[in-house]
């Protein structure tokens, strides 16, 4: 797909970007913001991400077949994965939803455009409106595209000049996106950027840093401490740092359902590869010593070779493929002396991996479809074994009886859980998803309150 050079990360891999470049795309930037975004409606932007959604679900969609084309290549997902990802995606763009997010995070759909109120603040004569930054600095994780493209639907619906900026060859998913917004809406499009560069490239970040209002940035706590000691005092800041997610099955759950919430458990394993923060490094399961937990990693296991041959995860770098061999060589070890410990895995590849284990203590997993299954007597067990993880966990998917759910959930909650789910969707947040706990669109705006006596 031959495309115009729009963008900066249109340009060959030859091309030197350069702190004055930066600073240029940044003034321009927000010269168009001000020209094609202040006066924008917030129905007619919303219009076009509806329309942005169905055009990426369609199988026929350039931008897409790009993606599905490139992306096995670049981004190390197959293109099933691809694809599967990008329709759980862009299902949620409807304007429907883009409209209950508004009212959501600002009481209003209208919020942006004009000053409103609600009875209470007419009873007192008030009303109010919010406004976004001028321009809004993207620095986008490189383990999935979602959250990018999540971020840029909502610098659009805060009238925000946009800068992506992507981990160095991972702007393809940005990129095409970029260029499927400027076709369906040039001064939309004209209001963003994207670039790519290797991390630690100080005059580039110096010089977008310099020129942002606000900056959201998604990586490693490092990265983000980083950051936030190289940003102006006055420019906003909202990090999402180092995350992780497990699910959690009553035995109840497996009664007679084994095959359903195993199908289930798959699927989160599967989406998006396990790369992401919502996806379960450890699947804690109930089992009183009736052998309930070894019945699921086994029915877990032949439910990840099926998927296998329908929905390949893709080919991976040496140095990933390395950390699955390594690991799975030490518990081969330790399967072979402890019978506590069992492993199923992928023949002559590394495409899955099962380790049961008694032990309760939360493991990192190294992604890439290798999953812990480890049996524990209840949720109290299950939550101590997981306590090392309490302050960066962020989902937990639930396999339970619809009576179990409520009690569960809110012992969770109490105990740290941003979001619970059903297990199958971990990976599949809803359009409002409060990422971290935080309101997606409500940190990104100012409110202006306007009292009238």
């Amino acid at each position: 797909m031959n495309l115009p050079s729009y963008f900066l990360a249109d340009l060959p891999p030859e091309a030197e970007l350069t702190a004055g470049l930066i600073t240029e795309a940044c003034q321009t930037l927000k010269r168009n913001g001000q020209q094609f975004l202040e006066g924008r409606a917030t129905e007619g932007i919303i219009r076009v991400l509806d329309r942005l959604g169905r055009d990426w679900l369609a199988a026929d969609f350039p931008f897409r077949q790009t993606v599905l084309r490139e992306g096995p290549a670049a981004m190390g997902f197959s293109a099933e994965v691809l694809a599967a990802g990008l329709d759980q995606f862009f299902q949620q763009w409807t304007a429907e939803n883009f409209e209950a997010l508004l009212r959501q995070e600002l009481g209003h759909v209208q919020r942006l455009d004009d000053f409103l109120h609600n009875d209470h603040e007419s009873h007192l004569a008030r009303s109010a409106m919010a406004l976004g930054p001028r321009l809004l600095a993207h620095i986008a994780p490189g383990n999935v595209p979602a959250p990018a493209l999540m971020e840029m639907a909502l610098g659009l619906l805060a009238r925000s000049a946009q800068f992506v900026k992507c981990a160095s060859g991972q702007s393809l998913v940005p990129r095409m996106f970029a260029h499927s917004l400027y076709e369906a809406d040039h001064k939309l499009g004209a209001c963003l950027e994207v670039a790519a560069w290797p991390g630690g490239a100080e005059s580039l970040e110096s010089a977008l840093f310099a020129e942002a209002d606000c900056i959201v940035a998604t990586g490693s706590d490092e990265t983000l401490a980083a950051i936030r000691r190289k940003l102006p005092a006055a420019t906003r800041f909202i990090g999402h740092g180092e995350r992780v997610s497990f699910g959690y099955v009553t035995r109840e759950a497996l009664e007679g359902k084994a095959d359903a919430v195993v199908e289930r458990a798959a699927a989160d394993v599967t989406a998006w590869n396990q790369r992401g923060c919502l996806s379960p490094h450890v699947i804690y399961v109930e089992d009183s010593g009736g052998g309930g937990g070894e019945e699921f990693a086994k029915l877990l296991a032949e439910k990840l070779e099926a998927l296998e041959k329908i929905h390949p995860r893709g080919t991976l770098s040496a140095g990933d493929a390395a950390a699955i061999a390594t690991r799975r060589a030490f518990y081969e070890v330790r399967a072979a002396h402890s019978p506590e410990t069992k492993m199923w895995a992928s023949r002559e590849s590394t495409a899955w991996t099962v380790i049961l284990e008694n032990d309760p203590r939360f493991q990192i997993s190294c992604q890439n479809r290798f999953i812990y299954v480890k049996t524990v007597p209840d949720l109290t067990q299950a939550l101590q074994g997981a306590e090392l993880v309490r302050e960066h966990t962020s989902t937990v998917g639930l396999a339970c009886l619809p009576a179990q759910t409520s009690e569960l959930a809110r012992r969770l909650a109490r105990w740290g859980a941003k979001r619970i789910c059903p297990l199958g969707r971990m990976q599949h947040p809803p359009l409002g998803w409060r990422h971290d706990g935080r309101p997606p669109l409500g940190d990104l705006v100012t409110w202006i309150d306007w009292e009238k006596r």
